[in-house]
């Protein structure tokens, strides 16, 4: 009679084993987002159970070219819109251009779009060059809109170690009442990180958005005030 090996009888042995072989990058990484369904359906998993989720936040700027104007001017800031996969409190990263994945056990301190206009706020606020800024919500009389398209805020794996915070926005600043469109601009910065690490990655997150905010608030005020002395406002 013929008796099967070890390794025939255990094939999970070889999985194992395999498993443990994996990288940091891939002990790091999280199941991608077709994988997200069945995670969310487990039962049995109580609140408070399991272990704690480490919270990431990052920063506003507070450092502006010092020939920035001061306007008379309000503005109100609209929640960033994003596509399903950046719409999250988790931290996205790509190791591949078409599949997204995200850092296992640890999370940004509120979903990524309202994060960003929170930090982009006190960021127009540090800069002291405008009158009143403020989210859609507080009901402020503004005399422009900025509308906010976050497309890329993700780490990338596949252009090579160590990876890189690529961090992208669309801006559309729209004049009040009559609602036209005066000025759009897609600002972007990919920043790489010292190493690979979730600290080393949140730290070049930081720096990235750090630099797209600094355009973003001189892009805004220039254009609104270039409007607002040709008499749009």
């Amino acid at each position: 009679m013929k008796h099967k090996s070890d390794h025939e009888a255990r094939p999970d042995m070889r999985v194992s084993r395999a498993t443990k072989r994996l990288g940091r990058r891939r002990a790091l990484a999280a199941v991608g987002v077709g994988a997200l369904t069945p995670l969310a359906a487990c039962a049995g998993v109580l609140p408070g159970q399991g272990p704690p989720e480490e919270l990431y936040r990052l920063t506003p700027k507070s450092t502006f070219s010092e020939n920035l104007p001061s306007v008379d001017w309000q503005l109100v800031i609209e929640k960033p819109i994003s596509n399903g996969s950046l719409d999250t409190t988790r931290i996205a990263l790509q190791q591949s251009p078409t599949r997204v994945e995200y850092f296992a056990g640890v999370g940004w301190v509120d979903r990524a779009p309202a994060m960003i206009q929170t930090l982009m706020v006190e960021s127009f606020e540090n800069s002291r060059s405008i009158v009143a800024v403020g989210r859609e919500t507080v009901g402020l009389r503004s005399d422009f809109v900025l509308k906010v398209e976050l497309r890329e805020f993700q780490a990338v794996y596949y252009e090579g170690l160590p990876p890189k915070a690529s961090v992208a926005l669309i801006l559309r600043l729209v004049e009040m009442p009559r609602r036209g469109i005066i000025g759009v601009e897609r600002i972007a910065s990919t920043v790489e990180t010292e190493r690979d690490s979730i600290d080393a990655v949140v730290d070049a997150f930081d720096i990235a958005l750090g630099k797209v905010f600094k355009r973003s608030v001189e892009w805004t005020i220039r254009t609104g005030e270039t409007a607002w002395r040709m008499g749009v406002g």
